[in-house]
């Protein structure tokens, strides 16, 4: 019988950092191995070139994946057997900065095009992602593969997040799980709540993520420890305690200013719970549905922090609104495909992408 291909997935990170991407590529690494082919994921931040070579040297990859098209994808073209019609294949899942932020970006925009033209495939998760796609390279559609996204659970450890956040009975908490860094609005959030807070005593923030970036995060740091009183920073809780801090919170949090599908979305969805999220086209369609679905959360305009305060004021004076937004969430999920499925369209790219070799 012969062997499956070996495929290196490049990722800004990879467990044990608990970030989005480490995630995903974690989830796609389970699915593809469960599939019977050899995968190994490699972390890109702060990877040089010549490391990259090392790994790719040893590892003898039969097809390379660059998830985060600037992070990842620009490291293969700084190797000279890997430009177009190199003799490694490589494809390339962008990321949300990359196509909501980057491309708007005269200098990374050039390196993510690039990046573009020497995949042999793109893959695109999140009707956003491809409708951006398409736009930016209209005759590339042939190359352009949707891949749906799903949910996998790491464990069922236990996180005792409300004890962490200092919640008393009756305390309505609100959790952000996000990296700490500018793109996700963090300290802005945290700041927004603080307004929250003044007029709702009982209301609580959990934020959980690792410092992403050093001076963001260390004004982020200092603003938590001033708001000790309601809010509380957890840089790490362990991949396999993430289902119970989520069912810990009252209400997620999504207040980035740029997403692709964001996994935190579609978990809380998962598990049926209410969503204030940022209005960006990568939030959008996940919360307020389409064909009729009904909304599983409510937006606010990322610009506005007054907009956010209303919102939240609704989220935690209406259980009852809680309670239809997270089943409407839950309803949803029920109709998604496993991570086995979304590794057959991860598969469906990387085998075009080796046939046109």
């Amino acid at each position: 019988m012969k062997p499956k291909p070996r495929i290196l997935i490049l990722s800004p990170s990879i467990l044990p950092s608990v970030t989005g991407n480490a995630l995903t590529a974690e989830r796609w690494r389970r699915a593809l191995e469960g599939k019977g082919w050899t995968v190994q994921a490699l972390a890109t931040r702060n990877l040089e070139p010549s490391s990259l070579k090392k790994e790719i040297d040893g590892f003898r990859p039969d097809l390379i994946h660059a998830h985060h098209a600037f992070q990842s994808g620009c490291l293969l073209l700084d190797l000279p057997f890997m430009d177009v019609g190199g003799k490694i294949p490589f494809v390339v899942s962008p990321a949300g900065t990359d196509i909501n932020k980057d491309l708007n970006a005269a200098p990374r925009r050039d390196a993510i095009l690039r990046v573009f033209e020497s995949a042999r495939a793109i893959i695109a998760q999140g009707p956003g992602t491809l409708e951006r796609l398409r736009e930016v390279l209209p005759n590339s559609d042939g190359r352009i593969f949707p891949a749906p996204k799903s949910v996998l659970w790491l464990g069922k450890d236990d996180c005792r997040l409300r004890d962490l956040a200092g919640c008393l009975s009756g305390d309505v908490l609100f959790f952000l799980p996000a990296g700490v860094r500018p793109v996700k609005g963090n300290l802005e959030c945290l700041m927004t709540l603080e307004k929250v807070r003044a007029s709702r005593p009982w209301v609580r923030a959990a934020f959980a993520g690792p410092a992403l970036d050093p001076i963001y995060s260390a004004r982020f740091g200092e603003q938590v420890r001033r708001c000790a009183g309601f809010a509380r920073w957890v840089p790490l809780i362990p991949p396999g305690a993430m289902r119970s801090a989520y069912e810990s919170a009252d209400v997620v949090l999504n207040s980035s200013f740029s997403e692709g599908l964001s996994n935190a979305v579609l978990e809380s969805m998962a598990l049926g719970k209410p969503l204030l999220a940022s209005d960006i086209p990568g939030n959008r369609g996940p919360i307020l549905g389409d064909n009729g679905e009904e909304p599983c959360g409510l937006l606010f305009d990322p610009r506005d922090p007054e907009d956010f305060v209303r919102k939240a004021l609704a989220l935690i004076d209406d259980e009852r609104l809680r309670n239809s937004l997270g089943q409407a969430g839950r309803r949803r999920a029920e109709t998604w495909p496993s991570p086995e499925e979304e590794a057959d369209g991860l598969i469906r790219a990387y085998e075009f992408a080796r046939g046109s070799s």
